[in-house]
């Protein structure tokens, strides 16, 4: 599993622009049952993506698909890790 935090390196005007695209992007990657959680930081600076993938190279590629990185809207920072305890709700993530 895998947590991508991404920090805004442009104007929230501009992040703005490209929103609806990344959300859209986001979708498609729930839907398919890559992410699980997203969101945007407090205070606006950027969001968090918790990614259920094993596999860091199938994730980059997977994130090269972005609006945000490719319209070069954010940095990413990605931190893999191995979920061992979580809520009754979360338990089929745990190894």
């Amino acid at each position: 599993m895998f947590i991508v935090s991404l920090t805004y390196k442009v104007t929230l005007s501009e992040v703005d622009k490209h929103l609806k695209d990344h959300r859209k992007y986001l979708d498609h990657n729930y839907k398919k049952g890559i992410f699980i959680v997203s969101g945007g930081k407090i205070p606006r600076t950027g969001g968090i993506i918790l990614a259920n993938i094993d596999n860091r190279s199938k994730l980059d590629e997977i994130l090269r698909d972005d609006p945000f990185k490719i319209q070069n809207v954010a940095d990413y920072e990605i931190t893999e890790f191995l979920p061992t305890k979580s809520s009754e709700e979360l338990k089929f993530l745990c190894k």
